[in-house]
């Protein structure tokens, strides 16, 4: 499992792991717990620009559709074509091999929560 005090949260429930110029990009546990059983997930193409804080992409569950949106400025280098696959890899690894999308970063990088602050986010 990856170290859940390494990653990077936004307010839209994402986690980042940011390596070089690469953020990977997932869901959190509690957006999968809060979303219930994931059935289909859209990505956006390998190669699409992202703009920071726009829709980029889908999670359909069994309970309701939640909106991905991209939490860096960059550009897509790979999606997870297991999620595509097996959708309900969110809920059962949403921090390991339910990752979504990689994005090769470009401009600097928004103020992210640690873990401690998403925490203190999802208690209220």
């Amino acid at each position: 499992m990856a170290d859940l005090t390494s990653l990077k949260y936004t307010s839209e429930h994402e986690w980042l792991l940011i390596d070089g110029d690469t953020a990977t990009v997932g869901i959190t546990d509690y957006a999968a717990d809060k979303l219930g059983d994931v059935v289909y997930v859209d990505l956006p193409a390998v190669g699409s620009d992202l703009e920071a804080g726009k829709v980029v992409g889908e999670i359909e569950s069994t309970k309701s559709v939640g909106e991905l949106f991209a939490p860096v400025l960059g550009t897509v280098l790979e999606i997870n074509e297991a999620v595509v696959d097996s959708p309900d890899l969110v809920n059962a690894s949403p921090f390991d091999d339910g990752w979504l999308i990689k994005i090769t970063l470009a401009g600097d990088l928004p103020d992210f929560l640690d873990r401690d602050a998403y925490v203190a986010l999802t208690a209220e």
